[in-house]
């Protein structure tokens, strides 16, 4: 016999198991929602299905820095060593948990989806249907890009990948699938939201089928697919290519970007994590110093600490806000991965064009001067140089590392200094692969990644 709840206490029940869904079962009188409107809340969720994303790259990238006493007074253990990438044991659940449980709601509403008749409103039911894949989708690719090894196409077959959870059954062992089934099924998922998904969304914490291309852009420069990387950013930028004039931002306030602004086609944050706190994170002095004074950019994302000269904090949130980083899918960050595919497939106009166009956005006119490097070698680095300063605090840095550290031309070593020591994290280690949570390894068995 099942027991009919309301949506609310589904949430509350499900966000009381500690390991993050996997492989605890709960109530089992606990009843499931069953019709398209269920559906409908489900995914409608906001702080469930766009927020709470891991941070742990971002904590362990380098736009950023601590001095040693506010890394000191950091409560979080786990995150205090994950700065310095020193942790041994992780303890903290939230990183796996969080984008887990989006899983969890997806697979909750594709197998609702699978008892009903799509053709009682095929409309709703094809939006809902594409919305559900597109969050698996950006959840496992989360997930990924955090807690496996950086995609190599010769070592992906046989290299960990992560838990792919694809029915909302808790009743089976969860193992690790290899990290090319991991990537595969991410793939799959946002092709079928790509066929699922309306061109326009009016709901602004869900996807259009623009965002869906993004999210595969996004993949497969991660996957260093450059040819289809380029393909699907293209895709997504015929279909929306909004960019701000950052002439128009008032760069003096407190967060300068508007949320939910038109530049954004999917909204999502991480959790919030005191290392990243606008008054401990101090930007690296050089990535500052990388912006001329004509760029608006310099003064929209960072403002100066008064209590410690020469130092600055970011501002330039996309969700307008001091406590969680935006790690949303957005057409600036697309028409870098295009610029950049452009460039490594020797299409030197294009990417010229499409760096160029974004610079006419954050560059005051009466300074801008358009670039015009035709050398593919020197043009790959300045996008590459523009697409750091472009998606500073974005989420993106550290998947970036990860990927541009197989190539020698871009190795890159991290150090960070506390107390005088010095903490270095080599090109390509193994630590580039954040630990799991050791609850989650004790509750399902899986493998821990590797030290």
């Amino acid at each position: 016999m099942k027991y009919r709840i309301f949506y609310p206490l589904f949430i509350m029940l499900l966000n009381s198991a500690c390991s993050g869904y996997l492989d605890l079962k709960p109530d089992q009188k606990m009843a499931v929602p069953t019709t398209l409107e269920h559906c409908e809340l489900l995914l409608n969720d906001y702080s469930a299905m766009n927020t709470g994303y891991p941070t742990l790259g971002e904590i362990a990238a380098d736009d950023y820095y601590l001095n040693t006493k506010d890394w000191k007074s950091l409560s979080n253990y786990d995150e205090q060593q994950t700065y310095n990438w020193s942790l041994a044991y992780m303890t903290l659940n939230t990183h796996w948990q969080n984008p887990y449980k989006t899983v969890y709601l997806s697979n909750q509403v594709l197998a609702i989806l699978e008892t009903l008749d799509r053709n009682m409103d095929k409309d709703k039911f094809q939006k809902i249907l594409g919305a559900a894949h597109f969050f698996r989708a950006f959840a496992f690719h989360q997930v990924a890009a955090v807690f496996t090894m950086p995609y190599r196409a010769d070592t992906a077959p046989s290299e960990m990948g992560i838990p792919l959870r694809l029915k909302p059954d808790l009743d089976y062992k969860s193992t690790r699938s290899t990290l090319f089934e991991t990537y595969d099924q991410i793939v799959t998922d946002y092709k079928n939201a790509i066929r699922y998904l309306p061109i326009v969304e009016s709901l602004k914490g869900r996807p259009a089928k623009a965002a869906a291309y993004a999210g595969l852009a996004r993949l497969y420069l991660d996957m260093q697919d450059y040819e289809r990387a380029y393909a699907y950013a293209d895709s997504a930028l015929n279909l929306k290519a909004d960019l701000l004039n950052y002439k128009d931002l008032n760069t003096s306030a407190s967060f300068p970007i508007v949320r939910f602004n038109k530049e954004v086609l999917f909204p999502a944050v991480s959790i919030f994590s005191s290392p990243l706190n606008q008054s401990l994170a101090r930007i690296d002095s050089d990535l500052y110093q990388s912006y001329d004074n004509s760029d608006y950019r310099k003064a929209a994302y960072f403002k100066h600490n008064a209590s410690d000269a020469g130092t600055y904090g970011f501002k330039g949130s996309y969700d307008n806000s001091a406590t969680t980083p935006f790690i949303g899918l957005t057409t600036s960050e697309l028409y870098l991965i295009r610029a950049e595919c452009a460039v490594r497939k020797n299409k030197v106009n294009q990417a010229l064009n499409d760096l160029n166009t974004l610079l006419e956005h954050r560059i005051d006119p009466s300074f801008f001067v358009a670039i015009s490097e035709t050398n593919p070698e020197k043009l790959l680095a300045t996008v590459l140089r523009e697409r750091r300063k472009e998606l500073v605090f974005r989420g993106r840095r550290w998947s970036d590392l990860r990927r541009l550290n197989q190539d020698e031309r871009f190795k890159t070593t991290l150090t960070r200094t506390i107390d005088g020591e010095v903490y270095t994290l080599e090109p390509n280690g193994l630590k580039y692969a954040h630990l799991i949570p050791e609850l989650v390894i004790a509750e399902s068995g899986i493998n821990q990644n590797k030290r």
